[in-house]
């Protein structure tokens, strides 16, 4: 069965435009990791002046034990920001770029090209202090300024000899305009047509497919699907990307064995809060059945 990892503190909060502090951050994620949540996404080596919501990643990072980091990921993009998260405790590193040169440019600033190339030297960072790198594909399906993305260009990145020390590679739906059968057809060519790494699907919602995909890719082979609290997020780099599948509704319909009614109500809970410091409006259909009065139902909160 795969697992959850929630990314409400990175792909969640990078579009709201407001920095959460350090301590509330904190919070989240020792709330999120006692309710049983296996994975979560933290933060993000982004630049603060463009992504002001990411700017005290690294404080949150300090103020984590070593093993509550080693159930979290950080968002990084380049060899140094492996090197200074590193420095600062991080062991699991989220090496993300996109497949789609115009986006991968808009993003990071870089070609595609770069970025790979790049990619030995993070892998050497992130080994030097037994940590974990994953391969992270932005755009692997769409790409808001050049469409469609050829399938064949993502297996040459995962088949590409510099991309080799990865142990996971992300399959992100950044647009969410995928559909389950193209979900399914990518997860099964990188399964099948490349080197044997854990698959995770980054999914998002903008056009209703959220859990579909994520369901789809779980039967391909997928073995961690992210999403957020209440289905916040997306990318600011992007146009056309709304929020992340989310976590609620992926739980409820995966149903993993810590996940029970009295969980949900919990995250029920913390996502009601967290959008209303935010501003944000709560897209979880979860969410919204959970508050419903067919009490007779277990998982309706009370």
């Amino acid at each position: 069965m795969a697992i959850l990892r929630d990314v409400t503190l990175r792909d969640g909060l990078q579009l709201t435009g407001k920095v959460l502090p350090t301590e509330r951050k904190v919070d989240i994620v020792r709330q999120l990791l006692a309710l049983g949540l296996p994975e979560l996404e933290i933060g993000s080596m982004a630049r603060p002046d463009l992504v002001p919501p990411m700017a005290n990643s690294l404080e949150l990072v300090a103020a984590l034990t070593p093993a509550e980091l080693r159930r979290c990921w950080l968002w990084v993009a380049t060899p140094r920001h492996v090197e200074k998260a590193a420095a600062a405790g991080v062991r699991n590193f989220q090496y993300c770029f996109s497949v789609s040169d115009a986006h991968n440019k808009a993003n990071i600033g870089r070609t595609t090209e770069d970025s790979v190339a790049a990619m030995p030297a993070a892998v050497r960072f992130a080994r030097a202090v037994d940590g974990r790198i994953q391969l992270c594909l932005a755009t692997a399906f769409t790409c808001p300024f050049d469409g469609p993305v050829d399938p064949a260009r993502v297996l040459a990145i995962a088949n590409d000899p510099r991309t080799e020390g990865a142990e996971d590679i992300v399959l992100a739906d950044t647009l969410g305009q995928a559909h389950p059968d193209q979900v399914a057809a990518l997860v099964t060519a990188v399964r099948d047509g490349s080197p044997r790494r854990r698959i995770v699907f980054h999914g998002h919602d903008t056009w209703g497919m959220g859990v579909a995909n994520s369901l789809a890719a779980i039967a391909a082979g997928a073995d961690v699907v992210d999403g957020s609290l209440g289905g916040l997020g997306g990318c600011p780099f992007a146009p056309g990307a709304s929020g992340n599948t989310s976590s609620e509704d992926l739980l409820f319909a995966t149903r993993p064995e810590w996940f029970t009614p009295s969980v949900l109500a919990r995250l029920v809970e913390m996502s009601d809060q967290l959008l209303s410091e935010l501003g944000e409006p709560n897209r979880s259909r979860t969410a919204e059945g959970a508050r419903s009065k067919a009490l007779a139902f277990e998982w309706v909160v009370r």
